[in-house]
């Protein structure tokens, strides 16, 4: 079956915020994150890309144009599962201001019981999510052959949680992985099992550098904003 590239937007205006964005329209891309998905054509150049999906959110549609720019014939499609994850009332506001809610430590530590008031659960997300990639698979394959590549833009809770399940982690484990902004994952989706063949590459190590860290290390909702 098809491989399939998912694509972290680049670092947003909310990453650096310390805001949980979900929907809320008309969040951005700041400067590092455009810089960041500039460079992106370069590091999949080679790379025989047979279409695009991507969010509709605009933070994963500026990630995706310079490659689009490069690639004025890859075919672009928009799907709304793999938008990001529904926070419902948590939208927009501050993540130090959410750690204190009794339900993050719920998210945390075991987010399949959990769901966003006035949102969506965590469960229904990856179960989405995970529809959205089986059948962009079938797709992929049945117009471009089974060796095809294809690409998704999306963000981090998704891509965590398209991770566990090609894993076959339980959704409660899913806090353990981590994606940077622009991290590339590849996943190679077989008859009988995925390979995940990436894990949130960069190429960029900042991250490992040690610094100042609050939260006890609990997973960032909503992916972080990665190295500074």
């Amino acid at each position: 079956m098809a491989t399939l590239i998912l694509v972290r937007h680049g670092r947003s205006t909310a990453n650096t915020a310390g805001v949980l964005a979900g929907w809320t329209p008309g969040v951005a891309l700041d400067e590092r994150g455009a810089a960041q998905a500039a460079a992106l054509p370069g590091r999949l150049a080679g790379v025989p890309i047979a279409a695009a999906v991507t969010s509709p959110l605009q933070r994963c549609r500026e990630t995706l144009q310079p490659l689009l720019d490069a690639r004025p014939e890859l075919p672009v499609h928009t799907d709304e599962r793999i938008g990001e994850c529904q926070y419902g009332d948590w939208s927009g506001r501050k993540l130090a201001e959410l750690a204190d809610e009794p339900l993050m430590e719920v998210v945390q530590q075991h987010p399949s019981a959990a769901a966003f008031p006035g949102g969506e659960s965590i469960r229904a997300m990856q179960a989405r999510a995970v529809d959205a990639v089986r059948e962009w698979n079938a797709r992929v394959e049945a117009e471009y052959g089974e060796d095809a590549v294809y690409l998704m833009c999306s963000h981090g809770d998704i891509i965590k949680s398209l991770v566990a399940d090609a894993l076959g982690l339980h959704l409660d484990l899913f806090q353990r992985v981590h994606v940077d902004p622009c991290s590339v994952t590849v996943i190679r989706y077989t008859r009988l099992r995925p390979f995940l063949v990436r894990l949130g590459d960069t190429g960029d190590f900042a991250a490992l550098i040690p610094r100042e860290r609050s939260g006890g290390g609990a997973a960032e909702v909503g992916g972080g904003a990665g190295a500074p």
